[in-house]
């Protein structure tokens, strides 16, 4: 099956090289604004590629995904050239989203004459509001990426402090992925036992850990952009995986944004992806406190949406 990325930058790359490495897709298409930028970092990943065969990688233009998918959407300006690095903003990636929209004006219509058909993944920060911006150019299949990278975080950091693999804790983050993300402290658990008892038993305090927790989580992307400029490699194995799930027609749960008609935005709640992009949105059980943080991060989100109506 073929399936596209727009956009050859950092985690354009990531997503390309991922999406290699895991081997589900025969064809892949690298778009660009700047097609020489497209052709060397094809050129580039092509040689390993001969060490994972079965894909054929190129660069192309908009006519050459016909046919396609799933297209992955990685253009647009990131955290650190549109300074959304500041712990202390609450708008966080949202101060993207002006200068992000009118790149997705560009491309979505002319990516939606090619392939009316594709699933498109929007990877470009802030994803949720994107998406909607997707829909509202006149392509329905859509998915972000939504809060599924920010819940393998969340897995990691409570895995790395309890002394447990990640694949052993079940842990969600739901809603937008930036600032009003919600952590699911009521249902995280590891082999069944909730983690506020788990710490009860090691006489740790729910409130330190808590906050130490969602302080790593939240900031991780900063963090990241400090070492290396930008976060690239996480969302790029999170973007193929999502692609994969979907040209397998896995029907797997994960939390990936899609729109939500009672919240009336795309946010994350727990997905079944498949072929057809988000097939079924499940509803886990909240706390009031958690369902209340949903709510407003959906009301924010929708507000923010309201200008480009």
């Amino acid at each position: 099956m073929k399936i596209g990325i727009v956009g050859a930058g950092a985690v354009g790359s990531a997503c390309l090289t991922a999406v290699i490495v895991r081997r589900f897709a025969r064809e892949v298409i690298v778009l660009n604004r700047d097609r020489k930028k497209a052709h060397g970092l094809v050129t580039d990943v092509q040689y390993g590629a001969v060490l994972f065969p079965g894909t054929e990688v190129r660069d192309g233009d908009y006519a050459d995904l016909d046919g396609a998918s799933v297209v992955m959407i990685t253009a647009g300006v990131n955290e650190k050239t549109g300074g959304a690095t500041n712990r202390n903003d609450p708008a966080g990636r949202l101060r993207l989203l002006d200068t992000n929209v009118d790149v997705y004006k560009d491309i979505v219509p002319r990516l939606h004459a090619v392939a009316p058909e594709a699933l498109v993944l929007v990877v470009t920060d802030p994803p949720d509001p994107l998406a909607d911006m997707v829909r509202l150019l006149g392509h329905e299949r859509v998915l972000s990426t939504g809060t599924y990278l920010d819940s393998l975080r969340f897995r990691f950091h409570l895995a790395r402090r309890l002394g447990v693999s990640p694949e052993s804790v079940d842990a969600l983050i739901l809603g937008e992925h930036g600032t009003s993300e919600v952590f699911l402290w009521s249902s995280a658990r590891i082999g069944g036992t909730p983690i506020r008892e788990l710490l009860t038993q090691s006489a740790q305090s729910w409130d330190d850990f808590r906050r130490q927790v969602e302080h790593d989580v939240r900031f991780a992307n900063i963090a990241i952009i400090e070492g290396i400029g930008a976060s690239q490699h996480g969302i790029g194995m999170v973007s193929a995986r999502i692609a994969e799930m979907a040209l397998r027609d896995e029907h797997a749960v994960i939390p990936v944004g899609s729109f939500n008609p009672r919240y009336g935005v795309t946010l994350s709640l727990p997905t079944v992806v498949g072929r057809e992009g988000a097939i079924q949105i499940l509803e886990p059980e909240m706390s009031e406190d958690e369902r209340q943080a949903l709510q407003r991060g959906a009301d924010r989100l929708k507000a923010l949406m309201e200008k480009f109506q």
